[in-house]
């Protein structure tokens, strides 16, 4: 006991860390609690003593092999020691000599080296000197008796490489001069150049005026060859800036007098001619320029064009504006009313015969004066319709002129590095801040959406004041439809063919200026006007509304309506069709063939600058999807109305006359006597659906006579999106309808036999109702469908069923099983129904 105190109280110093072990037993035997546990856990102490002892052990007995070891390593210490003392030694002796000589071997090469470079940098500057000397004397001697403009030229180009420290250096200002030439050659050089320089002006002008563009093309290559390129650069610009207005003025003055307001195009035409010509000026003379000047020095040149281009094309678009009378235009347009739409929309008066038509001598009771005309509110449709297009011709042929210029203005090395197309295509500054650019913004972009708007609202409303409905529609199912349909009003197409007129003329702009405000008015008025009218006729003119209480609405209301229902459908298609031809990427004609084969987009033709072409894209998505919300959700109402005033009242004299006088409740003798040979039809029965009899076959015979006659004449109308929605809205409450009779049938109205009747009676009824394709709409009837099955289950498969459903505690789609309709208690009272 005693030997085993020190393990429990204190641990022992030859472990630096705690033993997990005798850590538990210690907390053992603190937390003993009886004397068998102090002893377990006394032994467990005793079993780490004895481990203890043992390592202890181990150590002492390897501490002598230790000692060993430790001895023979100081021993060889010992005797290593004066080895490499002597080693040491004779390496002092033997190598100092050979470092001594190997220092003194590369000091004499780097003196040679040194003295190496100074004779070659002597004989550089000596042969620099000799060739500033040459040149020199070759350009006094060019300009003296030879006048050879062009071999001096070249000796001031040579000169010109020459480092300056040489040309002003002493040495050179002894050597170079002469007697003949006794200046310094920097004085010398300098004074030929302006000389030259001066000359060359001279003779360049001289050619300008004479028209001798063989001289001008001398002279203009010999600027940079004497370091004056800028004054080349300049006077070559004001060159072609003059060409640019003489034949500017010249194509202005052409059409003066009366061929002016002949032509519509006149003033397009001559800002065409104007572009065409600062076009082949950079295009033809650029590679001239950019070879002899160097690159990117067209840049300069295009500069000094755009501000010849600033001054004619400003005269043109500011005659174009005053000989057109714009802003007089402008100011008619603006104060246009559209009393035909502000009318069109007010409350409808008492006695009112619907919206007048234009020109009709019939007139709103209540408004006194005739039905304003175009001529009468001072705007004139047709001159405005040539104002928008020779507007458009201008702005596209900018847009043209601006891509030409920002692709010569592109730097060489960024299309080099733009191998992925991070680097966006942008107009150039000096487009943009050019004065052209902003009476280009002013003259044409906002007088352009301006009128675009007016225009286009314009003929909303006169294509609603010349709307004309189709003819020869009916109900009557003897009478046959006229072959064109769908069948629209006239408004829908003469709309349309705006829109599309609109927007191909706006988009053929290029300009992202119209677009931004073009297409959000062309949707807001397609919204507000287009839609507002359809919807007012709607409201107003064609309501079905049943004359007598209790009857059904006359037969032009309900045509009238339907029609406007596929007016919104149809436009919404003609709209997505717009739409789609002008966002939807192409495949390259010329590589659709191959699987890898380029897409694009007309839009990023049109409009290549940064983003533009994504912002016109989804300028015209919005457009199609506000367009699309608005005309769905009216189409949807027309719907719920046509379904409420024409077909629900009646669907249940409908049910009502196809089960009439069937019994379920039959016997076998019934049952034989009624059932057709072959699950054939009777002839007595298939030849008058409507005939009173018992035999449940005359069930689906009687429903489909009365659907077809109810269905038809409105389908026949709508378009097939639209007779889809009017179905989709019918089917439901037909089935509701059907289900409130199927329940009907408790109290002993349905046995066994009966029950198979139903269930047949009822698949009849849903397959006539979902003919023709439309197995979605099955899905309605599915609460019918399973009263029917479960009615008509023999003893033995309802027993299985009830106990499937106990067994999976009456949820269903649990491990595969059938997802149900019905909850267990409309099953069970499904079941009840049954009698027998």
């Amino acid at each position: 006991m005693s030997t085993n105190g020190p393990l429990v109280g204190q641990p022992t110093g030859l472990s630096s860390s705690p033993d997990p072990e005798e850590g538990q037993a210690t907390l053992g035997i603190f937390e003993a609690s009886s004397i068998a546990e102090i002893h377990a856990t006394l032994a467990q102490l005793s079993d780490r003593e004895a481990s203890v002892t043992a390592r202890l052990d181990s150590l002492v007995a390897s501490q002598k092999d230790l000692s060993r070891e430790l001895g023979r390593l100081d021993l060889l210490r010992a005797h290593l020691g004066p080895r490499v003392t002597a080693i040491r030694s004779i390496g002092n002796g033997m190598l100092s000599d050979a470092a001594a000589t190997a220092t003194r071997i590369s000091s004499a090469v780097k003196a040679l080296d040194l003295e190496q470079s100074r004779v070659k940098a002597t004989l550089d500057v000596v042969e620099q000197v000799a060739e500033l000397k040459t040149c020199v004397l070759g350009v006094t001697g060019s300009m003296g008796g030879a006048q050879d403009w062009e071999k001096a030229a070249g000796f001031l180009n040579r000169a010109s490489k020459i480092p300056t420290d040489i040309v002003n250096g002493h040495f050179a200002e002894e050597i170079v001069p002469t007697a003949e030439i006794p200046d310094p050659p920097s004085l010398t050089l300098h004074n030929a150049a302006e000389s030259l320089c001066g000359l060359f002006l001279r003779e360049f002008e001289k050619a300008a005026k004479e028209g001798d563009g063989g001289k001008v093309t001398r002279f203009f290559k010999l600027f940079p060859l004497i370091g004056r390129s800028d004054v080349g650069l300049d006077i070559y610009g004001r060159y072609v800036c003059q060409g640019v207005a003489t034949r500017a003025r010249a194509n202005l003055n052409a059409g003066t007098g009366a061929n002016q307001r002949k032509d519509g195009f006149f003033y397009a035409n001559a800002l065409t001619k104007l572009f065409e010509h600062i076009a082949q000026i950079v295009d033809g003379h650029g590679g001239l320029v950019e070879r002899h000047y160097g690159a990117g020095k067209m840049i300069k040149v295009i500069e000094r064009l755009q501000l010849e281009a600033d001054v004619q094309g400003g005269i043109i678009l500011d005659t174009w504006s005053d000989e057109r009378n714009i802003n007089r235009r402008l100011t008619d347009i603006k104060s246009y009313a559209f009393s035909f739409l502000v009318r069109s929309f007010l409350p409808p008066q008492r006695g009112s015969a619907g919206t007048p038509r234009a020109n009709s001598p019939a007139k709103r009771e209540g408004t006194p004066g005739p039905v304003p005309t175009e001529e009468e509110d001072g705007v004139d449709m047709k001159e405005v319709d040539g104002f928008l297009s020779e507007m458009a011709v201008m702005l596209g042929r900018w847009a043209l002129y601006s891509r030409f210029l920002a692709d010569k203005c592109r730097s060489p090395s960024l299309d080099a590095s733009n191998t992925d197309d991070t680097i966006l295509f942008s107009m150039p500054d000096l487009l943009l801040e050019s004065n052209l650019h902003k009476k280009v913004i002013t003259h044409l972009i906002q007088p352009f959406s301006t009128m675009t708007t007016f225009f286009f609202r314009r003929s909303v409303e006169k294509a609603f004041q010349l709307d004309e409905s189709p003819s020869d529609l009916s109900l009557n199912l003897s009478k046959p439809l006229p072959s064109n349909s769908p069948f629209i009003t006239s408004a829908v197409d003469d709309v349309m063919y705006f829109v599309n007129t609109v927007l191909q003329r706006s988009l053929a702009t290029s300009q992202r200026d119209v677009v931004a405000g073009v297409v959000p008015t062309v949707a807001r008025v397609l919204g507000s006007d287009f839609v507002g009218m359809c919807q007012r006729k709607m409201r107003d003119e064609s309501y079905p509304k049943p004359v007598v209480q209790g009857g059904l609405p006359p037969e032009d209301k309900i045509i009238a309506f339907l029609v406007l229902i596929n007016n919104l459908d149809v436009a919404n298609d003609y709209l997505k069709g717009i739409v789609r031809s002008r966002v939807e990427t192409h495949p390259d004609a010329n590589q659709n063939e191959t699987p890898s084969s380029s897409s694009s987009s007309p839009l990023t033709d049109l409009f290549p600058f940064n983003h533009d072409a994504v912002f016109v894209r989804d300028a015209l998505l919005s457009m199609e999807h506000t367009f699309d919300s608005k005309t769905a959700e009216l189409i949807s109402d027309g719907i719920h109305v046509a379904f409420d005033r024409v077909i629900k009242p009646r669907l249940r004299p409908i049910l009502a006359d196809a089960f009439r006088d069937v019994d379920y409740n039959l016997s076998d003798d019934q049952t034989s006597s009624t059932q057709p040979a072959n699950g054939n039809h009777s002839p007595t029965s298939s030849d008058d659906p409507s005939s009173s009899s018992t035999d449940p076959s005359l069930v689906k015979p009687r429903f489909a006579h009365s659907w077809t006659h109810l269905l038809t004449p409105l389908t026949r109308l709508l378009t097939p999106r639209t007779t889809h929605l009017l179905l989709s809205t019918t089917i439901p409450h037909l089935s509701k309808i059907l289900e409130k009779r199927l329940w009907a049938l408790q109290g002993g109205k349905l046995n066994a036999l009966g029950a198979v009747t139903l269930e047949r009676d009822v698949a009849g009824i849903v397959a006539e109702s979902c003919k023709g394709g439309r197995y979605g709409l099955r899905d309605a009837f599915q609460r019918c469908v399973e009263i029917c099955e479960v009615v008509g289950l023999e003893g033995e498969e309802w027993d299985d069923l009830v106990g499937e459903w106990e067994g999976g505690n009456g949820e269903d789609d649990k491990e595969g099983r059938r997802v149900w309709r019905l909850d267990v208690e409309e099953r069970r009272r499904a079941r009840g129904m049954v009698v027998g």
